[in-house]
């Protein structure tokens, strides 16, 4: 009884368990909110981040207050010898007393606190760090819209696979059945031979198709699982589907949106570039001011003929010294003017850059527009031509089961049908894509 109730208790606790997790399906924005944790480049670029603040404490660390500890042991194997005028110990006046100073075993212990003062590169490079900060939150800014926009292609991709699986699959079924009838027509003597020959190699060519398509459909599941940084043989499913995706996709409203610039993710990083070079100049500036740096100490020194030091009645000795360090430029030979110039070069490359970019943006944005614009109506189009490609094959069906047609005339009928099918379904992928190129550029992503 008690084994029953521990085996009872554990699956439910199972079922409990698996009724908590979400289930292994993802609409398109919840895949884009997962990948955006879970996606490779995605992490990297929070740890980007993360190490740009580290950074900032680097330098700023490096103008506050250091403490350094030195301790050192010193041995004398053969202590050196001075020679000193005999006369200062009765010798004879012109001869030398060999003397040996000190004793061979020392021990010092240091400890040394250095302040910086002045620096101007020092000042130069905290304000430095702010630039670096926010290029770095720019730079994962940017990795986001392109893991946003990759796992939007990866996910219309597996919803195009699978809807062209189920295509081939009606079309393969619908040859079948003709293949069928027209074998039975033929067998009765009431058709030709080349009319079954006709079906057959439209059906073998429907056959093929299906089978890469279904391999196609596998590995559009794995690009997308990579994408949003699992194991891509992860059993993932798709909630949305391509039709409903696509009439969420059209939006004639944002083409009314006003760009904002300074809102494009690529303009903020090539104002980044712009401040790096800034502050590039503005050390090279700072190289001819001079540096002011203070230091005290503080130590004691032990001497023994044996190792000693850590008995009781050991002597120590005492020092401490304050100090200060100045250091000036003078003259470089027109070195530090040759850096400055140089720098200054680099300044005003990377303003031009901006310019460049900021049009190189305005004529992306136009693109951008344009390409949403013509997939809507290139989406208008091809369900238009879908219809009547659907009622043209129809039609041919019907008059080469009548006799009114020919297999020929069936078979062209039947491969529009198949053409207008794959550029249906394409253009629905392209609505959807275009969208979320023109949200990148204006980094409008709510919609």
């Amino acid at each position: 009884m008690r084994s029953y109730c521990i085996i009872s208790l554990s699956i439910l606790t199972l079922f409990t368990g698996l009724s908590q997790e979400p289930a292994n399906g993802y609409s398109l924005e919840e895949a884009i909110a997962f990948a955006l944790e879970h996606n490779y480049s995605a992490v990297n670029a929070d740890r980007d981040v993360i190490d740009a603040q580290k950074q900032k404490w680097e330098v700023i660390a490096s103008g506050l207050p250091q403490i350094t500890g030195d301790l050192s042991y010193q041995n004398q194997l053969k202590q050196p010898v001075s020679l000193i005028p005999a006369e200062f110990f009765g010798g004879d006046p012109g001869t030398f007393q060999e003397v040996i100073f000190g004793t061979p075993k020392s021990v010092n212990a240091v400890g040394t606190l250095r302040q910086q003062i002045f620096d101007g590169s020092y000042i130069v490079g905290v304000q430095a760090t702010r630039a670096f900060l926010s290029y770095s939150a720019n730079n994962k800014e940017k990795t986001q819209l392109e893991v946003r926009k990759m796992v939007t292609e990866a996910y219309g991709n597996v919803l195009l696979a699978n809807e062209t699986v189920l295509l081939l699959e009606k079309n393969k079924a619908n040859l079948e059945k003709n293949l069928f009838e027209s074998q039975k027509i033929f067998e009765n003597g009431l058709g030709d031979e080349e009319s079954v020959e006709q079906l057959q190699i439209t059906l073998t060519s429907i056959q093929n198709e299906l089978k890469n398509s279904i391999r196609f459909q596998e590995i559009t599941l794995q690009m997308l699982n990579l994408m949003m940084g699992v194991d891509i043989y992860a059993p993932t499913l798709l909630k949305d589907n391509l039709d409903s995706l696509t009439q969420t996709k059209i939006d004639l409203g944002i083409l009314e949106t006003q760009f904002q610039m300074e809102n494009n993710v690529d303009f903020k990083l090539a104002t980044n570039l712009n401040e790096q070079r800034y502050f590039e100049w503005k050390l090279a500036r700072s190289k001819a001011l001079p540096t002011l740096n203070a230091y005290v100490n503080y130590g004691t020194t032990g001497y023994a003929t044996e190792f000693d030091f850590l008995k009781s009645e050991q002597k120590w000795f005492d020092f401490s010294t304050l100090g200060f360090d100045l250091s000036i430029p003078i003259f470089s030979s027109l070195k530090r003017s040759a850096s400055t110039q140089r720098a200054k070069i680099s300044l005003e490359k990377a303003k031009t850059q901006l310019e460049e970019a900021q049009e190189q943006i305005r004529l992306q944005f136009e693109r951008a527009k344009s390409d949403y614009i013509f997939a809507i109506e290139q989406y208008g189009n091809s369900k238009n031509n879908l219809g009547l490609a659907e009622r043209i094959e129809q039609k041919n069906e019907i008059k080469y089961l009548e006799g009114l047609a020919s297999s020929f005339e069936l078979r062209q009928a039947q491969l529009q049908l198949y053409s207008a099918q794959q550029e249906y379904l394409r253009s629905m992928v392209d609505v959807i894509n275009r969208k979320t190129e023109l949200e990148a550029v204006l980094n409008n992503n709510k919609s």
